[in-house]
């Protein structure tokens, strides 16, 4: 059974994850080099420590606290999939509201579970007024792959906190 529903802050425990496979095994990567993007070799296998579920566990029950937005995928009552976007409009005229995280179970990528999560996403931002979504995105070239069949660009302004936390990650935005 296929099913996907917004995440109460009650139900986000780590045995929710129990069946979530977040591994990925990387083996290039976009970066940026002299003002050009370029892709470099950059092997290695990003998981999750129990550290890392702990934060994200942190991070999801507080954008529900906010009036922030948490959809999940779950096949046969299993969690697969889920998307997150921040509450709070910013970037001026952008009107950028942070889909601040986007995963798929290994298992289940390539099978059109992030589009969904995603197309979720960009309506519950429109719905808030937003003009864009705004992505620190891995620089994986897999993930840069998907942004881009979702219609994502470089982000025409960048968010200073994202791009000093996470100095790799290519900043992008994908208008609604």
């Amino acid at each position: 059974m296929v099913q996907y529903r917004s995440l109460e802050e009650n139900e986000l425990n780590r045995d929710l994850f129990q069946y979530f496979i977040r591994r990925q095994t990387v083996t290039k990567c976009w970066r940026r080099e002299q003002g050009q993007w370029v892709v470099k070799d950059a092997p290695f296998i990003d998981d999750w420590s129990e550290q890392d579920y702990e934060m994200l566990l942190g991070c999801l029950k507080n954008t529900i606290r906010t009036g922030g937005f948490v959809y999940a995928f779950f096949l046969h009552g299993r969690l697969k999939g889920f998307v997150s976007v921040e509450p709070g409009l910013f970037g001026g005229t952008n009107r950028y509201l942070d889909l601040s995280s986007i995963h798929v179970s290994q298992d289940m990528r390539g099978q059109g579970v992030g589009a969904e999560l995603f197309e979720a996403a960009k309506d519950w931002a429109r719905q808030q007024g937003a003009g864009k979504l705004y992505i620190s995105a891995h620089s994986a070239v897999e993930s840069q792959a998907f942004y881009k069949k979702m219609g994502c660009v470089e982000a025409q302004l960048y968010h200073k906190d994202h791009v000093e936390n996470e100095p790799f990650d290519c900043q992008l935005e994908c208008s609604l």
